[in-house]
């Protein structure tokens, strides 16, 4: 799963939001592989063109830096009398050997089946990092997780020449986004912190910092809040099989944020709260 920090995947939060206190877990919704189906939707609205892949490789990026505080607790030293400490690290397994650790405790927690099925797949840290390192820059790497597809077929309809969304395409994600806002945020974050070790062993791996682990967290939680609410009909153009988005500044969004708009205004702004919610406790542990 290691692989060079400057370059971009081409193909969603959460785990990242699950293993990452979830950034992977709340971006995760929209992140999932696409049916057969939709390929002609993603070729244009998911999948980064090979030119600009190259381009970004060409041209390094700067990664962010950042400091998410570690949790403090209070004990008692003297009746009355409380004093500050850091938690002390827990015991934890080798990266190597991570998987059935990280899975079993995520799977304690509330909630849905389909997180089991996420979750049953290897490397989850790795995959983790690797996920949240592609939200960070805007990129859906959907192949990393297994997560659930949308249901039905992408849709659209016509008035004279306009092409119009249906907006019976945002119920396909519906599941999927059930199971991303069933997640408990302190829970998340709290997670984060227990597995930190490991987290930054598979960032490491990748030539980050723990800081620029910590800057590619938030930045990729901060690409999710800032994706717009649309909450008119989204017009369409379609170029041979694909399609884009008619208005262009919607169509210059990541591809992050313009895979959350076919989602639809409800399931985003669901998926915002959960965002701002992790934000706020991996700051205000």
């Amino acid at each position: 799963m290691a692989r060079p920090p400057n370059k971009t995947g081409t193909s969603q939060i959460i785990l990242a939001l699950g293993t990452v206190a979830a950034v992977a877990v709340v971006g995760g919704a929209i992140y999932q592989a696409q049916k057969l189906s939709d390929e002609a939707e993603l070729a244009m609205m998911e999948v980064i063109p090979q030119q600009a892949v190259a381009e970004a490789a060409v041209t390094a990026p700067m990664v962010p830096e950042a400091n998410i505080p570690e949790p403090k607790v209070e004990i008692a030293v003297q009746p009355e009398t409380k004093t500050t400490t850091m938690m002390k690290a827990p015991k934890l397994p080798s990266l190597d050997q991570s998987d059935d650790f990280v899975r079993d405790r995520l799977l304690l927690r509330k909630h849905r089946a389909d997180l089991e099925t996420w979750l049953n797949t290897d490397d989850l840290i790795r995959r983790s990092a690797s996920y949240v390192d592609g939200l960070s820059r805007g990129v859906v790497l959907s192949k990393i997780f297994p997560l659930t597809a949308p249901e039905g077929n992408f849709t659209t309809h016509r008035e004279g020449e306009i092409i119009w969304l249906n907006a019976g395409n945002y119920e396909r994600y519906n599941s999927t986004v059930a199971v991303m806002t069933s997640l408990d945020m302190k829970s998340m974050a709290q997670m984060f912190h227990f597995i930190r070790p490991l987290l930054e062993s598979a960032f490491s791996e990748m030539g980050y910092r723990p800081r620029q682990m910590d800057g590619i967290i938030l930045q990729a939680i901060d690409n999710i809040l800032a994706t717009p609410i649309i909450v008119e009909p989204i017009k369409l153009n379609r170029d041979s099989v694909a399609y884009q988005f008619a208005d262009p500044d919607l169509e210059a969004l990541l591809p992050v944020q313009k895979q959350l708009l076919r989602t639809g205004p409800e399931n985003t702004q669901r998926l915002q709260q959960k965002a701002t919610a992790l934000r706020d406790a991996l700051l205000n542990p």
